[in-house]
């Protein structure tokens, strides 16, 4: 067992409790995370001299947050550890990594890969200017640097995520301008039964919306954003949205937070060569795994977010299942009973994830018919109508040739914001389906790394 190489990516919530059992296996674990302290986004630690306690940080999640960070601080003597540390490829059985300027191949036995999620994001016309942020680095800005993205913040978009951030945000005393959800309220009743399925999760998320409802913070749903207006430094300057009566509303702000929904981070999955399937009620790609984690490569165990957004306190199960089928798989123990108990929680949070996907639906018209002008690509300045033209003009017939015709997703986030709503605009100017319009192929690195990064194979 000793010989045995298991190496956990990430330490969020799913690699924290993932390194917990295999340590509880007997084996010990290689954890690897990009940031400098365990946590994740969700539980992201302040830090080192930030005083804040954990009601303050985490909310209702205060108690799940420590509890995850005692955790690990546990396990620290029991795995080897390295933040600061970019995975930016697998290949040959091997993790790539890359740290202060130094990169080299790890093998592994087993990788169980726990990489989180980032904000989905719709293009709207002005939202490539300076003050607009996704709603995780708004919630960055709050959690780790203490300060809020601007004077006056207006939150857009759809999901928990929206009001959780705008109600951190007011409760640390910030300026906002208002809430805008594009969801409309009767898709929240007609998911009500699954909703149900976690009626303490419903319930927090009642209460954030009233009390931003209390602050007198105006909360608008079913809305439909026309512009992020800017100012002569080519900042932030307003937002204006059209209700469900089509009057146009304009809110005076200097800086917006938006985000609908989260996507999962399937680069890596991509380059280890799992198999992928497109998810119909989300509209997207995701990896394909069994109901322990097990993904179509070999060895390769998927957990938490990076594999399917169930949330935070569905990523421990997933995480801990991961850990135990890749320990079952080597023929170091089999804990059945155990896994029955977490596949049972996995199905109750799957339906309340269901749930939020048609309370809260990814606006894939608003994305599909955006303005020629709007910039899609924020890296690459790659326009909706340089996009359209690659597919009509250029004769582009997928997301992966409209790539190599417009630049669309070659920039530093290699399609992590843009190419969700990229495959909705190409769908719909060849009038075809989100499957025919295909995802846009992962490519190492994952995220840059210095030119200067020198291999060193010790």
């Amino acid at each position: 067992m000793a010989e045995r190489r298991i190496i956990v990516i990430g330490a969020g919530p799913a690699g924290v409790r993932a390194a917990e059992a295999l340590v509880a296996g007997g084996v010990r674990p290689l954890v690897i995370d990009e940031g400098r302290r365990d946590g994740g986004q969700i539980y992201r630690r302040q830090p080192e001299g930030f005083k804040r306690g954990y009601a303050a940080l985490y909310g209702t999640e205060a108690a799940r947050a420590e509890a995850v960070h005692q955790a690990f601080d546990r396990l620290r003597p029991a795995i080897d550890y390295e933040p600061e540390t970019l995975v930016w490829n697998i290949s040959e059985g091997a993790v790539w990594t890359s740290c202060a300027g130094e990169a080299r191949a790890v093998p592994y036995d087993a990788l169980i890969v726990c990489s989180g999620a980032t904000d989905r994001l719709v293009p709207i016309k002005g939202w490539n200017r300076a003050g607009c942020y996704s709603l995780g680095g708004a919630q960055i800005a709050l959690k780790a640097q203490a300060c809020a993205i601007g004077h006056r913040v207006t939150f857009l978009g759809t999901g928990p995520l929206l009001y959780l951030v705008a109600h951190q945000y007011a409760k640390a005393g910030a300026n906002i301008a208002a809430v805008l959800d594009t969801s409309p309220l009767g898709g929240r009743l007609a998911a009500a039964a699954k909703l149900a399925a976690q009626p303490d999760l419903l319930w927090t998320g009642v209460k954030l919306i009233f009390d931003l409802w209390r602050r007198g913070i105006p909360v608008l749903t079913g809305v439909t954003p026309t512009e992020i207006h800017g100012d002569e430094d080519g900042g932030v300057s307003g937002i204006s949205v059209a209700t469900r009566g089509e009057t146009i509303r304009q809110f005076d702000c200097d800086a917006v937070g938006m985000g609908w929904h989260l996507r999962p981070e399937t680069q890596i999955a991509d380059l280890a060569r799992c198999r992928f399937a497109f998810d119909a009620p989300t509209r997207q790609w995701l990896p394909e795994t069994d109901d322990d984690g097990r993904a179509s490569a070999e060895h390769i165990y998927l957990a938490g977010d990076g594999a399917r957004i169930l949330g935070a306190r569905c990523a421990e199960v997933t995480g801990e299942l991961a850990a135990l089928a890749a320990l079952a798989d080597l023929g170091i123990s089999d804990k059945a009973d155990r896994r029955r108990e977490l596949h049972a929680q996995k199905s109750r949070y799957r339906r309340f994830a269901n749930g939020l996907a048609q309370a809260f639906p990814w606006p894939h018209e608003l994305a599909a018919r955006a303005l020629d002008e709007t910039i899609v690509c924020r890296c690459e300045s790659v326009t909706a109508a340089a996009l359209r033209a690659s597919i009509v003009d250029a004769g582009a017939t997928e997301t992966n040739r409209a790539k190599a015709f417009s630049r669309v997703g070659m920039g530093r986030c290699q399609g992590r914001y843009c190419g969700n709503a990229a495959a909705e605009i190409i769908a719909a100017a060849r009038g075809e389906t989100l499957i025919e319009a295909g995802r846009l192929r992962g490519q190492a690195p994952v995220k840059p790394i210095g030119i200067g990064t020198a291999r060193n194979d010790k």
